[in-house]
């Protein structure tokens, strides 16, 4: 089943989503909202996979929505604008139906939403998730539906966020489904320390350490008990402090 989240501000745009996820035996309707930022918080809270979103909504539109999202679901835009179909595409959305669409026109976006599924299961059951691409220069992960390559040189620290960690390398932070101890695992221990239960960092790019806390590019980060007698260790036997 395809869980999915409807988002319209219109009740009848609303009720016809769902009249219509019923008549497909593989989707779920997780609910409907008629407030972009209800459907923030539902995204946040629950596993979506598909999002039916409307565009032009009051206080915050569905473009809005979609780019303030760092986990996106599958998007299918239903709107009554066709002007938006170009920016809809630049967004990486999956369809584009324009109001008024018939469930012929609905059962092929989302029959194209169910094959894009299908090839990402069949591609992580070929691969396990919790394996990045890896050599001695950089690692491979997944995020956003693509692999990401992400050179080991440039990693600063990583963050874990429960079955999440986000990556700092310099740009905007890479956010991949992976467990701490996975990526610990990973990455080569010359070079990378974890310092407390949810950092990970670069020894080479710490710029001071002081007493229970490091910076890295002006980012505080805790150094715990349980991890950091050992970090110290290796940082006086790498004589970066005497």
């Amino acid at each position: 089943m395809i869980r999915c989240l409807a988002v319209d501000d219109e009740i009848l745009a609303l009720d016809l989503i769902e009249d219509n996820i019923r008549k497909v035996p593989f989707l779920e309707l997780v609910k409907k909202c008629r407030s972009a930022f209800e459907a923030v918080e539902i995204i946040r809270q629950q596993h979506v996979e598909l999002l039916f979103l409307d565009i032009q909504m009051p206080d915050l539109s569905g473009i809005q929505l979609l780019k303030s999202l760092q986990k996106k679901p599958i998007v299918i835009f239903t709107t009554a604008y066709s002007n938006y179909a170009i920016e809809g595409y630049d967004l990486d959305v999956m369809d584009y139906l324009l109001k008024p669409y018939t469930f012929e026109r609905f059962l092929k976006s989302v029959n194209k939403a169910r094959e894009y599924l299908d090839l990402k299961e069949k591609f992580l059951q070929s691969i396990n998730p919790e394996e990045p691409l890896t050599s001695s220069n950089f690692l491979f992960v997944r995020s956003d539906y693509k692999l990401v390559k992400i050179n080991l040189k440039e990693i600063e620290y990583i963050e874990g966020l429960g079955d999440y960690v986000k990556i700092y390398a310099g740009g905007s932070p890479v956010l991949t489904q992976m467990s701490m101890k996975s990526m610990e695992e990973k990455l080569p221990s010359t070079d990378f320390f974890r310092v407390h239960r949810s950092y990970i960092v670069s020894i080479n790019k710490v710029d001071f350490i002081q007493k229970n806390m490091l910076s890295i590019q002006g980012k505080k980060i805790p150094i715990s008990e349980h991890y950091g007698e050992q970090f110290l260790k290796i940082i006086n036997n790498n004589k970066i402090i005497e």
